[in-house]
């Protein structure tokens, strides 16, 4: 990460975002039930192809459930004063390619292919957020509408 003193310029902020997205192995993942809207957040791992973030967890639980009806997670990278935070769509659930199955448990250390029940998750960032103290909540934004921001 860049130098934690002041504000970060924005091309600052963006490289250290892709960097956390490439280098990070874990996100919290919160959905809420379409029902309630109770809000239920989970611990997963995750693997960046470059466009979208990857996540597998079983069919039945609250987030695969949450994940299936409501086609929407929000996503928080990093500790709280480095945070990143990813507004995103499913873009696909279910099986993957052998390899990208290869490449997540290569990075993750977890192969939930060797499980029964679990779906992968492949969503698509809308959002992109990224922010250390609150002088930099002014410039966030990185991301809106599914596409990088210029400088």
């Amino acid at each position: 990460m860049s130098d934690t003193t002041g504000p970060r310029e924005f091309a600052q902020r963006l490289h250290d975002t892709r960097n956390r997205l490439d280098t990070d192995v874990d996100t919290w993942v919160a959905t809420a039930d379409p029902a309630t809207g109770t809000p239920y957040l989970v611990p997963l791992s995750f693997l960046w192809d470059g466009e979208t973030v990857l996540v597998a967890t079983p069919a039945a639980s609250p987030t695969g459930r949450n994940l299936r009806v409501t086609g929407k997670a929000r996503l928080g990278f990093g500790p709280t004063r480095d945070v990143v935070m990813v507004e995103a769509t499913v873009e696909s659930a279910g099986e993957v390619e052998r390899e990208v199955g290869d490449a997540f448990a290569a990075r993750t250390g977890f192969d939930p292919r060797e499980l029964d029940g679990y779906l992968y998750f492949r969503l698509r960032p809308q959002r992109v957020q990224a922010w250390r103290e609150a002088d930099e909540l002014a410039g966030r934004d990185l991301m809106r509408g599914g596409a990088w921001l210029a400088q």
